[in-house]
């Protein structure tokens, strides 16, 4: 049975190096993990008025995707330091009740910038609300990939071979923690 993860970018832009970078995951992932990559453009900015009235379909949806996987991988840029608002608003809206999906759900992050960091700031702000979310983190290793331009062919192909070990050792870390954390009677 194959190791399901879902993948998240926390970008909309057609060519994000994050979004790259998931593509690039999909070829690096061993034969025994799949991974889906969510597309979170449809989901509404959360609103609880919205919500009270009932959750949108978008999100319904991808709250399934997420209880359905048995992990998560979200890739991020960072913005202003932080937490890009798209991905943010994703997290607020599939936090709510009910039965929030990554309660207890197992999660790696890693990132993609054009900047020398490697989005280092935002993956710590992102473990402070993953933290709030119950989840479990993947600690090491942290993937910063930096200077992007540099990393990616004009196809859009990671070209790093230093960024790919790292994004191997991550998911082994990933599928190391989701067996560490299951409930026993799996």
């Amino acid at each position: 049975m194959a190791f399901k993860v879902l993948a998240i970018s926390g970008s909309l832009r057609k060519a994000s190096t994050n979004s790259m970078a998931l593509l690039a995951v999909r070829k690096l992932a061993p034969p025994d993990m799949s991974i889906e990559i969510a597309d979170i453009s449809q989901i509404p900015l959360y609103n609880g008025d919205l919500h009270a009235g009932g959750e949108p379909a978008s999100v319904i949806s991808l709250k399934d995707q997420i209880r359905s996987a048995d992990a998560v991988l979200i890739a991020t840029p960072e913005y202003n330091f932080s937490i890009p608002g798209v991905l943010k608003n994703v997290l607020d809206w599939v936090s709510r009740p009910p039965e929030p999906p990554f309660d207890g759900k197992p999660v790696a992050i890693m990132g993609v910038s054009p900047g020398p960091l490697g989005t280092a700031r935002v993956q710590y702000h992102l473990r402070q609300v993953l933290v709030f979310m119950n989840t479990f983190t993947v600690n090491k290793p942290e993937v910063f990939i930096g200077h992007s331009a540099s990393k990616f062919n004009a196809e859009g192909e990671l070209t790093d071979e230093t960024s790919a070990k790292f994004i191997n050792e991550l998911l082994a870390s990933l599928q190391s923690l989701t067996r560490r954390v299951a409930p026993k009677d799996q």
